[in-house]
C-alpha cells in the first residue's frame, strides 16, 4: 500500500504542474495532493496486477482516477452542495480559492484527468484505452456520480420520508455517489491488465460490495466519529436530514449491513490473494468499533 501510494503521489505531483494562469492549477492541486488514503488509484493498480498487467501501464489512468476523485470533493463542499468548510483536516477548497474559482479547478480536473490517461499510457492498445476513457465518462456523468449527488441533494431534509421505497433510492444513492468511483478504478485495471471474463465478473462484484461498504462505513462515522479523526464537519448528514443507512435503519441495524457486505467483499476477493484488499476491507469494520 505505502509503495502504491508513494508511486501515485509521486505522479500526480508531475501531471500538475503549475502553468498559466496559476490560481488554476494551485486550486487543482490543493485538493488532489491533500493527504489521503488514495484506495481509488491503489485499487486500480493492484487489479491490474492480479489480473497479470504491468502496474506501469495502469499509472495515468490511476491518477486520473484520483483527480476525478478529487473533483467530486471540491463540488460537494460547495455552500450550494453540502457546504463543509474543510476536508481531510483542511479548509475546503472554496474556502481558499473561492467559490469561482472551485467550480472552475473542479470543471477543469474532470477534462484534465482523461487528457492524463490519453498523452501519457503507454503499451495499452487503442481500443483498450477507449474502453477506459468510457468507463470514466460514465462514471463522471450522469450515469455516475453526477446522478448520486443529484438523488442524495433529493433526499435532504427528510424528503426521502415522501418516497415510495427509501430504501430504493438510498441504495441508488450509494451505488453512484460512491460505489461508481470504486467501480471505475477496479474495471480500469482489469480492463489493462487484460482480465479475463471471470476476473472481470468477481471484480465488479468486489467493487459494488466495498463501495456499499464503504458508505455506509462513511454514514456510520459521521454519526459517531470526531473532528480530528474525520478531518471534516461531523454530524452534518443528521443535522440536513439526509438519507443514510444510519437515518434509515438506526445505528445498530447500519453497523448489521455493513458487516454484511464486508462479508461479501471478503468472499468475492478471498480467491485471489490480495494483503491490499483485505487490509482496505478490514479496515471498515475496525474503524466503525467505538
Amino acid at each position: 500500500m505505502k509503495n502504491y501510494i508513494e508511486i501515485i503521489n509521486k505522479n500526480l505531483d508531475e501531471f500538475l504542474k503549475v502553468k498559466y494562469p496559476p490560481e488554476i492549477f494551485e486550486a487543482m492541486r490543493y485538493t488532489v495532493l491533500l493527504p489521503g488514503k488514495r484506495l481509488r488509484p491503489v485499487f486500480c493498480l493492484e487489479t491490474c496486477r492480479l489480473a497479470g498487467g504491468n502496474i506501469e501501464d495502469a499509472i495515468p489512468t490511476a491518477c486520473a482516477i484520483e483527480m476525478l476523485h478529487a473533483q467530486s470533493l471540491i463540488h460537494d463542499d460547495l455552500p450550494c452542495m453540502d457546504n463543509d468548510d474543510f476536508r481531510r483536516g483542511k479548509p475546503s477548497n472554496h474556502k481558499v480559492f473561492g467559490e469561482a474559482n472551485a467550480v472552475l479547478a473542479g470543471d477543469a480536473l474532470i477534462s484534465f484527468a482523461p487528457q492524463v490517461i490519453i498523452e501519457n499510457t503507454k503499451n495499452v492498445p487503442a481500443d483498450t484505452l477507449l474502453k477506459v476513457i468510457n468507463e470514466y465518462c460514465i462514471a463522471a456523468g450522469c450515469y455516475g456520480i453526477i446522478a448520486g449527488q443529484v438523488a442524495d441533494i433529493q433526499a435532504e431534509n427528510f424528503n426521502y420520508k415522501n418516497f415510495e421505497n427509501p430504501e430504493e433510492n438510498l441504495n441508488f444513492i450509494h451505488k453512484n455517489k460512491t460505489a461508481a468511483l470504486f467501480k471505475l478504478a477496479l474495471k480500469s485495471g482489469a480492463l489493462i491488465g487484460n482480465a479475463s471474463d471471470e476476473f472481470m465478473c468477481d471484480i465488479l462484484d468486489f467493487a459494488e460490495a466495498f463501495g456499499m461498504a464503504f458508505q455506509i462505513y462513511d454514514d456510520i462515522i459521521d454519526e459517531i466519529s470526531t473532528f480530528d479523526k474525520l478531518g471534516k464537519t461531523v454530524g452534518k448528514d443528521k443535522d440536513e436530514g439526509k438519507l443514510t443507512y444510519v437515518s434509515l435503519y438506526g445505528l445498530d441495524n447500519a453497523k448489521c449491513k455493513l458487516n454484511c457486505q464486508i462479508t461479501r467483499a471478503y468472499d468475492i476477493i478471498g480467491k485471489y490473494n490480495s494483503d491490499i484488499f483485505n487490509s482496505a476491507i478490514g479496515k471498515l469494520g475496525e474503524g466503525t468499533k467505538k
